[in-house]
């Protein structure tokens, strides 16, 4: 009987192509199985795991909603495929937090695009708070259309920008159509925010700014 060592499980994974995360697309990541048991208690069946790590994807945005309303527990999931498999079948665990299971990462290139990213984030945020601090509103705006950082930075932006953006703002964030759901999510917070202090609100039948107060709207004339 041939035996399959852990080194055996570690080229083979290092020979094939890592699979996408089903749930978001993203790439899956090396992930070495910790010495505890897991599930049934029969252990976790291979050395190493593929793991989607995105934060972003729907299975682990999701899954802690509907932990808490099943279980009343703070968790959620993580996809996860046996690399060993023939049919790369995906699975998936809990985890207790975002950092849950990123200490058994063995994929250097993953390592290094995150060591990037961290990088990216702390550069993004520290610029941003620079930008605040000057009352600098359109370059901050720049930042959040651009639409090309990290979702902490673009978070960021919203929030600083519902801080000290004026009225002129509210239209060209309006009309972008951000990609990342997070953002999407906090760009109606953002505007609320510059409406309370500039005690207006849209029309929703023209879309026109007006008075908080109005009872009719200037611009189309329809009774709100």
């Amino acid at each position: 009987m041939t035996v399959i060592t852990k080194q055996d499980v570690y080229d083979r994974i290092m020979d094939q192509e890592k699979p996408a995360c089903p749930h978001c697309g993203q790439m899956m990541v090396i992930w070495e199985c910790p010495p505890v048991t897991f599930s049934d208690g029969l252990g976790w069946g291979t050395p190493y795991l593929y793991v989607c790590f995105n934060d972003e994807c729907p299975l682990y945005l999701n899954g802690w909603k509907s932990i808490m309303e099943n279980y009343a527990t703070h968790a959620s999931y993580r996809c996860i495929c046996d690399p060993t498999s023939d049919t790369l079948t995906m699975d998936c665990m809990p985890v207790f937090s975002s950092a849950g299971g990123r200490g058994s990462i063995v994929d250097e290139e993953f390592e290094a695009a995150e060591r990037a990213r961290i990088e990216a984030r702390d550069e993004g945020l520290e610029e941003l708070e620079s930008l605040f601090g000057r009352g600098d509103a359109d370059s901050i705006l720049q930042i959040l259309l651009a639409d090309d950082g990290v979702t902490e930075v673009l978070s960021r932006a919203e929030e600083l920008i519902g801080q000290i953006g004026e009225l002129d703002v509210i239209e060209p964030i309006r009309s972008s159509e951000f990609h990342d759901d997070m953002v999407r999510e906090k760009i109606d917070g953002a505007i609320e925010s510059i409406h309370e202090r500039n005690h207006t609100k849209e029309c929703p039948f023209c879309a026109e700014i007006i008075k908080a107060r109005a009872v009719v709207c200037k611009h189309c004339g329809k009774d709100l």
